[in-house]
């Protein structure tokens, strides 16, 4: 197949050339040199924040601006600015690290952040708080430890996502390698990232480190085969997952692989495209939406027909107007039957058909599990990802001397959760002492429903977010805790996600329950997903109050404990009787005494 730079952007090939007007991001875009911009010049300047343009292009080195809007206020009444600060986020190819590099990152959050390290829902870490003149150390320490940031967020595919699960035996591993393979064969190409970040800008030294290798010549030739010079139309998520381990939501991915096993070998993937949650509410021609299945692949063909994906999208995804430049608005508008003919001119020949295997379970990884070798894993839970110390509970000094006691793999999963694996059955309780020693809870010590809940990082440092969503969910779990117990639900397990904004970070639309923020205050209830990841939730209610959100919560839970068929979960109840009806066998339920 062909991905020659000279192709970028062009018109599909049974269609001639439209011009179109481009939205002011594709043209910072194409006019920044590659990714390039003039970051370097900001970057020597002692003014504490980006101008907009490199705002944009930074995105694509893996970090955003942002700024403290719990400060917004009280800086404004004493006439100062914002208080502005970084965040960067980590690739790191399906949440696999080493006990060294997640300690190298609770010391920089020390150092340098906030203090406090965020597990995301893609597997990977975010650092908060990052002053604009610690932005070159930061990204450079990262490399120092063989990770990077490129690609981590911008218009490019972000990191991929893969069962976190250590197992012994060749599907895991295949698994593994594939991930690793499709992260190198996507990734830009562009050196600006190792200008900006890992040349020293006094002696032009080059870092050889996690960002990859820096081109041998002094000037080298800029070349971006897969995405040209403009990139992609937006964002681009891709997901790997298990027909029995659906742990990465895979129909949430722009791009989805699903193992195909069969005599304990990976034999292909049925492929999935145009997975996406974001939405605007105001916007009706936004929508959240699943993936679609698309074709069987071999493993050979793997690499070649992702490719093909992404220049299909890159070719033909709307430039004009970012709110519906995502892969699942050019299905929608072409059709899966189209798409997947065009996959199939770029990548040079038919696909076969998906084969029946589809997802049937969802394996969150948490508490102990055996890896096949003698070993064990152990799951703990992470309430909302976030890393973190204070008088009651030490998160990250309990991962440091975990971290010092075992020093072995980590693995991030996409429930904001973190796996420690390799443990010999004489260490368990050992590892367990540290954790308690620590005020933590444990796994086991941790309800379902607490278990199963995530939530985006909102306010007060996300730009977009509207609500809180991370500081509110705990107190929300909290109130829903007892209800839960005294309907006698509290094993019940469903997926409870919550963001600050209709952006969709923590993979709303699909979940059991969801609360969404809406306005200052008030949140959209979804409800009728499932935590198998393959089915849509609808709005059962919209505007509701923060204060009123339990007891909406509360409604729900006694309509399924009353009305529920055998061996139905919560989400396929609330799917099966729908918004309406929901509401009324709420209202008529008896609620917990």
């Amino acid at each position: 197949m062909s991905t020659d730079a000279s192709e970028t952007n062009a018109a599909p090939t049974d269609a001639p050339a439209k011009p179109i007007k481009l939205s002011p991001v594709e043209k910072i875009k194409q006019e920044s040199g590659f990714l390039k911009g003039s970051i370097d010049v900001e970057l020597a300047d002692p003014v504490d924040h980006f101008d907009n343009a490199n705002i944009q292009l930074l995105k694509f080195h893996g970090t955003y601006q942002q700024d403290d809007r719990d400060k917004r206020a009280e800086l404004k009444k004493s006439g100062g600015g914002k208080a502005y600060s970084m965040m960067i986020r980590c690739r790191i190819p399906g949440g696999r690290l080493s006990s060294d590099q997640l300690v190298a990152h609770l010391d920089m959050c020390d150092e340098l952040g906030d203090s406090t390290l965020k597990i995301t829902t893609r597997q990977t870490l975010q650092l908060h708080g990052i002053l604009k003149g610690d932005l070159r150390e930061t990204i450079r320490r990262i490399n120092e430890v063989e990770l990077s940031t490129l690609a981590a967020c911008g218009d490019v595919n972000r990191n991929i996502m893969c069962c976190p699960a250590k197992r012994v035996g060749g599907i895991h591993a295949q698994l593994n390698e594939f991930t690793d393979e499709l992260t190198e064969a996507l990734a830009p190409q562009t050196p600006a990232y190792h200008e900006l970040w890992l040349t020293d800008p006094d002696t032009g030294e080059k870092t050889l480190a996690g960002g990859g290798e820096p081109e041998a010549s002094s000037a080298p030739v800029i070349d971006e085969p897969l995405y040209g010079p403009t990139y992609l139309p937006r964002k681009f998520k891709v997901g790997i997952a298990l027909p029995d381990d659906n742990c990465i939501d895979i129909y949430t991915q722009d791009l989805g692989f699903l193992a195909v096993i069969r005599d304990g070998q990976i034999i292909g993937y049925n492929v999935s495209v145009g997975g996406g949650m974001g939405r605007t509410p105001s916007a009706k021609k936004t929508f959240p939406a699943l993936a679609k299945r698309m074709a069987f692949v071999t493993p050979e063909q793997a690499i070649d027909v992702a490719k093909a994906v992404i220049i299909v999208q890159r070719d033909n995804g709307n430039r004009s107007d970012r709110k519906v430049a995502r892969l699942k608005y050019l299905i929608a508008d072409w059709g899966i039957e189209k798409y997947r003919a065009e996959v199939e001119k770029v990548f040079g020949g038919p696909l076969a058909d998906c084969t029946e295997d589809d997802v049937h379970e969802f394996d969150d990884h948490m508490g102990w599990q055996e890896q096949g070798d003698g070993k064990l894993s152990y799951g703990l839970n992470i309430e909302n990802g976030r890393l973190y110390d204070n008088e009651k509970v030490q998160v990250k000094a309990a991962i440091r001397a975990v971290c010092a006691r075992f020093n072995r793999e980590i693995r991030l999963t996409s429930h904001q959760s973190m796996i420690f694996c390799d443990i010999d059955p004489s260490e368990k309780e050992e590892l367990i002492e540290i954790l308690k020693s620590h005020g933590l809870r444990t796994t086991e010590e941790t309800s379902t429903v607490r278990r199963w809940s995530i939530a985006c990082v909102a306010l007060p440092t996300c730009g977009l977010a509207i609500t809180e969503s991370e500081r509110r969910l705990p107190s929300i779990i909290d109130s829903i805790e007892e209800p839960l117990a005294k309907l006698g639900l509290s094993n019940e397990r469903f997926t409870i996600r919550m963001t600050g904004c209709p952006n969709g970070c923590a993979r709303p639309y699909n979940a059991d329950l969801a609360l969404v923020g809406r306005a200052v205050g008030k949140y959209t209830l979804f409800a009728g997903g499932g935590w198998l990841g393959n089915r849509l939730a609808y709005i059962y209610k919209d505007q509701v109050k923060d204060e009123d959100v339990t007891a909406e919560l509360t409604g729900i839970f006694a309509a399924f404990k009353a009305n529920r068929e055998e061996g139905e979960s919560l989400g396929t109840f609330c799917d099966r009787v729908g918004a309406e009806k929901l509401a009324e066998l709420a209202e008529a339920a008896p609620l917990p005494a």
